[in-house]
């Protein structure tokens, strides 16, 4: 019986011995698990880190002494039984603990995307009987020629290859995708290699607004590549600490799919450029119109478009094009889906703005339309996502566009206080980690949680304010009607200011601490008028900074021509074609188009005069006053007509002169008729003088004068540069 018990005793011994010894191992094995996560979180909280570190491996310590001693047998059953409770509770707490921070570092790590998908669409126009990659035969294709574009060129050469679409084709080389694009509307190519998000590439302009239909895709390729490997050094992350003023560009792209695995950039729709001083909170804010016109960095030459394009060549592009033009060095960016926005605003229960006017626009979808009211509103993520949409109801368009979308990075921040568990928080991350991407480490990320802390504790003390002081800046600028050689359109530009760039960049190096604050040492106002914060950048400046651009001169005498050359040295030549579309003297074409910018000729403008076949004889002169039945006399809409069309129709009427008078529009296009003294429809009778005013090539136009008469022999003068007028 002894002995049994004795057997009994030594079995249940071992039997603890096992549970006692597996126990440990795990919980050795959640501690380091525990512990590995600990360490990931770096500058968050250290000395409790380490402290918390230090309390894991003495427990274990005591844990492994524990297992020692079970295995001497120096202990009882009761001791046992509440040791692996202990411990079975250690090993949980570990293991929440190491998911927990694991789940939040994958979300942060996630930020900053390691591989970027690219796809390339070969394309060809809807019309065309190409439906298949087999029926790619004998045809003209256009394509990237810098061998580092990646959907341009790289994949390009791949679909070439994998198809030998060499063997029968012939392969156009271009400088620029717009140029292609414009030769395949055209008919000079067949078809054209491009990234998928060519319909967001030209969404902007008019005249490819249907571009998705007007094409049709005959193959796509996709390759997924690391981004070490596709981009430039700046896009690596900068080694500047956030405990010292950094530079973020935020660029919001509009995507209707959730999430940022692709290269979805297509246009930088929305562009900000922030510096922030983590010591003082102090951050600047300008929103950068997509329609600025600079020197973009990728473009053969440097040549200046619309800033937005430059995102067509990826962030790289477009970070070095905004470095150039304002002189700030840029550490970070930021790559932000519209469509996360609305998913990130709802997570944070919502934002509370100040609605400048009532708007509308269609929602994340595309599908259903979204209002908001003017006013102190809460707005949902739709609402929040109309706010920072919608542009074609503002006065201002991208301009006021660009302000609302900092309302609603303003109304994000101040609600991240509301923040108050953890659920709320993993759902913020993970909206933002699928929406966003990055060059910031996830050890800069990190960096974040002491500006948060300071932020919270700044927010303590302004329950209802902003917690980070936010200073809107503003890029004054003027539009332009300026001809653009890619697309060979005439297209709107908003041309910046210098002066307004000097005193943004001055603003914002103050903020970075590398240029010292100006105390300003006077201040009036009006009691009877409310005080508004003039935004910096806004100017009045004296200057326009716009460009001298050629003129429509179809329809201008020889010597109104000749005289417009002299005033901005211009070069012109003259040559005569018989014609009578166009009254005998006057000019018929002209050899370069309307609205170019005259530093970028680059040779005489040619002009041709028309010269009528039969001069038109006196007999054949109307008199409106005399004959009250000619529907000559009846005054045309001279706003659908062109000059020539309408020095065609006053020629045979008796006594009648047209004056032309120029007159500064914004957005109307040079030589544009916009006004005429004499309401279209009305009978001529005794009227004998109408004024049409026509649109100024720029901002100083110069006095237009009654055609005078001329003399056919002038026109001899083939090919002969024009004389000045004495």
């Amino acid at each position: 019986m002894k002995k049994e018990k004795k057997e009994n005793t030594k079995k249940n011994q071992k039997t603890w011995n096992i549970i006692v010894t597996i126990t440990v191992i795990l919980a050795l094995l959640a501690s380091s698990y525990s512990i590995y996560h600990i360490l990931l979180l770096g500058p968050i909280e250290p000395l409790i880190r380490y402290v918390l570190v230090g309390i894991f491996i003495l427990i274990d310590i005591f844990a492994l002494i524990k297992v020692y001693r079970t295995l001497k047998g120096k202990k009882r059953k009761r001791h046992h039984l509440l040791f692996v409770f202990l411990m079975t509770i250690y090993i949980v707490l570990n293991a929440f603990i190491g998911f927990m921070i694991g789940k939040v570092y994958g979300s942060l790590d996630n930020m900053n995307k390691d591989y970027i998908t690219y796809t390339t669409d070969l394309i060809v126009m809807q019309d065309s009987p190409v439906n298949t990659i087999d029926d790619v035969k004998e045809l003209t294709i256009g394509i990237i020629d810098d061998e580092e574009s990646i959907e341009g060129y790289i994949i390009s050469q791949e679909i070439i290859k994998e198809n030998k679409l060499t063997e029968n084709n012939d392969l156009e080389e271009y400088s620029d995708f717009s140029s292609m694009m414009s030769d395949l509307y055209a008919g000079e190519i067949d078809a054209l290699f491009i990234s998928s998000n060519y319909p967001v590439m030209f969404q902007g302009i008019e005249e490819y607004e249907n571009i998705a239909t007007d094409t049709k895709v005959i193959i796509s390729k996709d390759k997924k590549m690391k981004k070490e490997n596709t981009s430039s050094s700046l896009l690596t992350s900068s080694n500047k600490t956030l405990t010292e003023p950094f530079t973020i560009l935020l660029i919001g792209v509009d995507s209707e799919v959730d999430g940022l695995d692709k290269n979805e950039i297509g246009n930088g729709d929305a562009l900000i450029l922030v510096t922030f001083n983590p010591k003082t909170l102090n951050a600047t804010m300008l929103s950068i119109p997509r329609d600025t016109y600079v020197p973009i960095a990728c473009f053969k030459n440097q040549t200046e478009n619309k800033i937005t394009h430059a995102a067509w060549y990826g962030e790289s592009c477009m970070i070095e094009t905004i470095q150039n033009f304002t002189g700030i060095n840029i550490d970070y960016y930021v790559k932000i889906n519209f469509k996360g926005v609305v998913s990130l605003v709802d997570a944070l229960g919502g934002i509370d703005v100040e609605v400048p006017q009532d708007l509308c626009t269609d929602d994340s979808d595309r599908a259903n339309q979204i209002c908001i009211s003017e006013g102190w509103q809460h707005l949902n993520g739709e609402q929040a996502l109309v706010l920072a949409r919608n542009r074609k109801q503002l006065a201002n368009g991208d301009i006021d566009r660009g302000l609302n979308q900092q309302l609603v990075i303003q109304g994000m921040i101040n609600s991240m206080k509301s923040i108050r568990n953890v659920n709320t928080l993993l759902d913020i991350l993970n909206t933002v980690s699928r929406n966003m991407d990055t060059n910031l480490t996830t050890e800069q990320i990190l960096s974040f949680y002491n500006i948060g802390k300071d932020i919270l504790a700044r927010s303590l003390d302004k329950e209802d304010g902003e917690i980070v002081n936010i200073q809107q800046l503003f890029l004054q600028g003027n539009g332009q009607m300026i001809y653009d050689e890619g697309t060979k359109l005439v297209l709107w530009n908003y041309i910046p200011v210098e002066e307004s760039i000097e005193d943004i960049v001055h603003a914002m190096n103050v903020n970075l601490e590398l240029e010292e604050h100006e105390l300003i040492k006077t201040f009036s106002f009006s009691i009877n008028e409310p005080y508004e914060k003039k935004l910096i950048g806004e100017g009045p400046y004296d200057s326009s900074d716009n460009y001298g651009l050629l003129p429509d001169f179809t329809g201008d005498t020889r010597e109104q021509a000749q005289k417009w050359a002299n005033a901005h040295g211009v070069k012109v030549t003259f040559e005569t074609k018989e014609s009578n579309d166009y009254p005998d003297g006057t000019v018929m074409s002209q050899s370069q188009p309307v609205n170019k910018r005259i530093d970028k000729l680059t040779g005489p403008v040619i002009l041709t005069i028309a010269k009528n076949k039969q001069e038109t004889t006196s007999t054949d002169e109307i008199d409106c006053s005399k004959d009250t039945k000619n529907k000559a006399c009846l005054v045309p809409n001279f706003k659908e007509m062109t000059k020539s069309k309408i020095n065609a129709w006053v020629k045979p009427l008796k006594n009648v002169v047209i004056k032309y008078e120029e007159v500064i529009i914004p957005g109307a296009i040079a030589g544009q008729i916009v006004s005429q003294s004499v309401n279209p429809n009305t009978y001529l009778g005794n009227i004998t003088r109408i004024t049409i005013g026509i649109a100024a090539s720029e901002s100083s136009s110069d006095d237009t004068e009654e055609e005078p008469e001329t003399d056919d022999n002038q026109d001899d003068d083939n090919n002969q540069e024009g004389m000045p007028d004495e």
